[in-house]
């Protein structure tokens, strides 16, 4: 059982499924509109929380009641550290494109888009292993 709070593991994969569509539009057509948008998703699920997250909120109204209840549920806070990491890139991509910076749009899209494929796709969080890296490595602190 997850130390923290608990998410049904195939929401945030549908997060991703979209995120990966919005990401790729945005490669394509360079509208920084519509990163800036998806910058504001990555916010909302890494510093408010992955249950006021839209593609959350979207699952679980339209989604989750269709296939029933989820068999396995895993740890939120690697997947929150994902939408931070997501928010970073696509916090640059939005403001190299703004600033008509093509190639740092470019590069910064492009690395979300690829962190947000293997999730959607293989149903590996990029970010989600960064974490368990870093906490891994990291010295426990004394309580």
């Amino acid at each position: 059982m997850p130390a923290g709070p608990a998410v049904d593991p195939r929401g945030p994969r549908f997060a991703a499924i979209l995120t990966t569509i919005v990401l790729a539009v945005v490669l394509l057509t360079q509208w920084w509109p519509l990163l800036a948008a998806q910058t504001v998703v990555f916010a909302i699920g890494a510093f408010v929380g992955l249950k006021q997250a839209p593609y959350s909120i979207v699952y679980r109204a339209l989604v989750a009641p269709r296939l029933g209840p989820a068999s396995e549920r895993e740890d939120a806070a690697p997947l929150r550290f994902a939408q931070a990491v997501g928010f970073v890139f696509a916090l640059a991509g939005t403001v190299g494109f703004a600033l008509d910076v093509a190639p740092l749009g470019i590069v910064a899209t492009a690395f979300a888009l690829f962190a947000a494929f293997l999730n959607a796709a293989f149903d590996f969080c990029l970010g989600c292993e960064m974490f368990l890296l870093i906490k891994r490595f990291t010295p426990a602190r004394a309580s």
